[in-house]
């Protein structure tokens, strides 16, 4: 029987959670398996993985074949490594204790690595949401200040057509003026005016 290590679909649509499992390889992919070694999640930033790592060296020592995702996964969680110290161990050409400082040397600069990755993805989230915030204060205010900019172009609008009405009413009032003038002047010598009677 062919033992593989792989993963196994779970989850909603569209938003797969992973099984890392050890099944044989005739076996459906979310069918019958032997051992659940762990889980991965892929849409969490950075991809979470839980996996046990003795019983995962065990099934690789066995002869189990991880596939090409679970094998990157294994590497990533230092369990290829281990495999690979152990065997230089059985056949003699390290001691367990110098795998073991070896692996642990490799594990303390992995998990140093992956803090500043953290850091850094969790520093662009906060510029970004800087960015984002700083962006909307300055549409806002430009939206204000277009605000103000339209009720002052209205209000010197209403001021101009109350000037224009004034300056209308200061010419009616001229003309009637003028007209009133000519009407109340004497009138010429020919004409004798009606007397009262």
């Amino acid at each position: 029987m062919a033992v593989k290590i792989r993963l196994a679909r779970r989850g909603r649509k569209k938003m797969p959670i992973y099984d890392i499992v050890v099944a044989d390889s005739k076996s459906p992919r979310d069918g019958r398996f032997i051992e659940k070694l762990g889980q991965y999640n892929p849409h969490t930033t950075p991809a979470s993985i839980s996996l046990k790592s003795e019983r995962a060296l065990y099934w690789l020592q066995v002869g189990a074949q991880p596939t090409d995702t679970t094998r990157k996964i294994l590497s990533v969680n230092g369990v290829m490594l281990k495999k690979h110290l152990q065997i230089g161990v059985t056949k003699g050409a390290i001691t367990q204790e110098q795998a073991d400082a070896k692996y642990e040397a490799w594990l303390t600069e992995k998990n140093d690595l992956r803090a500043k990755k953290i850091a850094k993805l969790e520093g662009d989230k906060k510029s970004q949401k800087v960015a984002a915030f700083e962006l909307e204060r300055k549409k806002k205010e430009e939206k204000e200040e277009a605000a103000r900019k339209a009720e002052q172009a209205l209000i010197d609008a209403a001021n101009q057509a109350e000037a224009a009405a004034e300056e209308v009413d200061a010419e009616a009032a001229a003309e009637a003026e003028v007209a009133t003038e000519e009407g109340a002047e004497t009138p010429e010598s020919g004409e004798e005016t009606p007397a009262a009677e």
